[in-house]
């Protein structure tokens, strides 16, 4: 079976941008799903504005490629439109943790079977580099020369505070690794949250950091929130030198969704209707056009 997932447009990423190999895993999660016997048309996508979001553009599924921040609202409206596709949202630290962080840690809670990739460079890249809520102290940019003197927020504890039912952290250079991951979170049924630390070769280079101090999870009880909140508190987001940075799988537990708590969903997850198979109502408007 060949799967078609080239878009033919032009990659405007930088040389040696990290967005591509977690672009080279999502795809190969993807045409492995199709060959198990999801529909292509049935993959749907939502992005935003920035550098990942430009993901949008070389994947070939459909979806919305909407505003800055917003990238959970149009997910949620697909999903509720049709709560049978596989939807999965991708978004940068920017978008994910300023602007849309209410979305972000209301989707947690509702718990829809949806999963969320969030492109952690500790940056907004795309406007040339300011700090996010991400960003560690002391980091300097155009827009703060003296450097961050607010303390970076923590999103996997967040998340895991929040209700999320899968918590993962994966590093953009372990590509089969992340391949993984990213499969699992999307098969899982739920909201899983996926934070990718991903170095920007432009404006926070930390590869070398973050090589050094991040180690894979092994052997914990993904079903344990409190392990997995111990193991999360690991890293506050600063580069210290002393800093360990877990990643992996930190919590994983299945419950009812949003589309099963809410009967009309309920319904139409129950009838699997997908794009095509769904016959739509014909409604004549013309009576509202006069």
């Amino acid at each position: 079976m060949t799967v078609n997932m080239e878009t033919g447009q032009e990659n405007t990423w930088c040389p040696g941008c990290w967005n591509f190999s977690i672009l080279s895993s999502v795809k190969n999660v993807f045409k492995k799903l199709i060959e198990e016997g999801v529909k292509q048309e049935d993959i749907v996508i939502s992005t935003g504005v920035g550098c990942a979001p430009k993901i949008f553009d070389y994947i070939n599924v459909g979806g919305i490629y909407g505003l800055h921040g917003r990238v959970i609202p149009t997910l949620l409206g697909m999903k509720i439109g049709n709560p049978n596709l596989t939807a999965v949202g991708f978004a940068g630290d920017g978008g994910s943790y300023y602007e849309g962080i209410a979305h972000l840690i209301h989707a947690a809670r509702f718990n829809p079977n949806m999963t969320m990739v969030v492109h952690n460079n500790q940056n907004f890249a795309l406007t040339t580099g300011q700090a996010t809520a991400s960003s560690e102290q002391g980091f300097k940019s155009k827009a703060d020369p003296l450097g961050v003197f607010e303390e970076p927020i923590n999103p996997v504890s967040l998340m895991l505070s929040a209700g999320a039912s899968f918590v993962a952290r994966v590093y953009s250079k372990d590509l089969k690794f992340m391949q993984e991951v990213f499969e699992k979170a999307i098969k899982h049924k739920g909201f899983s949250f996926v934070e990718v630390l991903q170095p920007c070769v432009q404006f926070h280079n930390d590869v070398g950091f973050l090589d050094e101090h991040i180690y894979r999870i092994h052997g914990n009880n993904i079903k344990d929130k409190a392990e997995a909140m111990k193991l999360a508190n690991q890293w506050d987001y600063e580069q210290g030198q002393d800093d360990k940075i877990p990643e992996g799988i930190f919590y994983a537990k299945e419950r009812e969704t949003m589309e099963e708590n809410w009967g009309q969903l309920k319904e139409l997850l129950n009838s699997q209707v997908g794009w095509v198979e769904k016959k739509r109502k014909k409604v004549d408007i013309k009576s509202l056009l006069k």
